[in-house]
């Protein structure tokens, strides 16, 4: 079996498909994996895929013009997903798309698109989670700075819900798992940032930084609280405790 391994990013992951597709093995005999590799195997061969931007746009390209934009928007969404077999996934789903046109993914009669789908469905629970549950600090003046810990690399998808909330603020949502930023000027549209060593670092400290507003979420939380009606089991359920280190009101 060959391995074609790539970084954790969308055109990364398109170039791979691209190059796994191209390399004329059979796609019985390929497999597609994110790096980094958590257990390597001695009878596979890897292949390391470099990004490419023009092997990715013309895999974009196809799958748009060939199965359909919808689709294109779909295997994006789960190309954030955690699990190990995410690209391999969409690479397979490419494959009966190209087959049989846009209604690919309601073809659940096929285990990859049946896979696709829990993917899909897992992630769209995190994604909404995280709406909710992003808790910001204010630095600085008017400066606001959120951290969050996701499985999955989920900032792409909860972005747009912040822009429209807050478009007149500076804020930025940090990524500790990944080490991944989005960064939202004033008045101006967002960007991704990748963070180095040094700007995480100095990151984390915002959170030690207590606010106004963190105080008074935190006298707004204990006070609407019941305590007869506290039903620990009940709130591990719908707020988990890997959520929640960046909540201010557990801590």
């Amino acid at each position: 079996m060959t391995v074609y391994t790539c970084a954790p990013n969308i055109d990364a992951m398109l170039t791979c498909i691209y190059v796994a597709w191209a390399s004329g093995l059979g796609h019985q005999n390929i497999r597609l994996a994110l790096e980094p590799i958590g257990q390597y195997s001695f009878t596979d061969d890897y292949i390391h895929v470099d990004e490419d931007i023009d092997k990715a746009k013309k895999v974009m390209n196809s799958v748009c013009n060939k199965i359909s934009p919808q689709v294109y928007s779909e295997l994006s969404f789960t190309a954030m997903a955690y699990e190990e077999d995410a690209l391999d996934n969409i690479f397979h789903v490419m494959i009966l798309g190209f087959a049989y046109g846009p209604n690919v993914l309601e073809m659940v009669h096929y285990k990859d698109v049946m896979r696709n789908r829990e993917i899909r469905t897992r992630l769209g629970k995190e994604v909404c989670s995280f709406r909710e549950f992003v808790r910001f600090h204010e630095i600085k003046k008017s400066v606001y700075v959120a951290h969050i810990e996701p499985k999955s690399r989920l900032l792409p998808a909860i972005s747009d819900h912040f822009e429209d909330r807050m478009p007149s603020e500076h804020w930025m949502i940090v990524d500790d798992v990944h080490r991944e930023a989005v960064v939202h000027p004033k008045d101006e549209h967002y960007y991704f940032w990748k963070l180095n060593d040094d700007e995480f670092e100095q990151l984390l400290v915002t959170e030690n930084e207590n606010d106004e507003y963190t105080d008074m979420w935190k006298t707004f939380f204990d006070s609407i609280a019941i305590k007869e009606r506290k039903n620990i089991a009940c709130q591990n359920n719908l707020f988990p405790k890997w959520k929640r280190k960046h909540a201010v009101e557990f801590l």
